[in-house]
């Protein structure tokens, strides 16, 4: 009498069934992270844009002039304010003020590296930021 002995395992199509299912969610949840990760660092820069406008309209009122700056660097020499470390690595910004009689001064954020296709933010003295969309 031969004694059967019984086999155990997974065969080969239900670990092939089981890796296709893997790689449908990562193509669907990947890119979801993606998105979520490029929101985050916006909403990072944006905390940082108004803080930044929040010290312009305190210059306005000890110094009866807003500060312009060309990049961080500069903001930092005139205020000594200092950009977080997460929003620098991804952003570049500047300020740029008014024409008018009016005092009035318009920030810029320049996204950089991964964050790049994600498009400048500004933020005006008057409260306008732009692009709607993004805010």
């Amino acid at each position: 009498m031969v004694k059967r002995t019984e086999q155990r395992g997974f065969s080969l199509i239900e670990l092939m069934i089981v890796i296709a299912i893997i790689g449908i969610l990562a193509a669907i949840a990947y890119p979801n992270y993606q998105e979520y990760i490029i929101k985050s660092n916006r909403a990072a820069a944006q905390a940082a844009m108004m803080d930044i406008a929040n010290r312009e309209q305190q210059l306005l009122l000890a110094n009866r002039a807003y500060v312009a700056a060309a990049n961080a660097t500069a903001f930092q020499t005139s205020t000594g304010y200092v950009l977080p470390a997460d929003v620098s690595a991804k952003y570049g910004f500047k300020i740029e003020l008014g024409a008018g009689s009016e005092p009035s001064f318009t920030i810029t954020f320049v996204p950089t590296g991964a964050q790049a296709g994600d498009g400048d933010l500004t933020l005006n003295s008057q409260g306008a930021k732009t692009p709607p969309e993004k805010w």
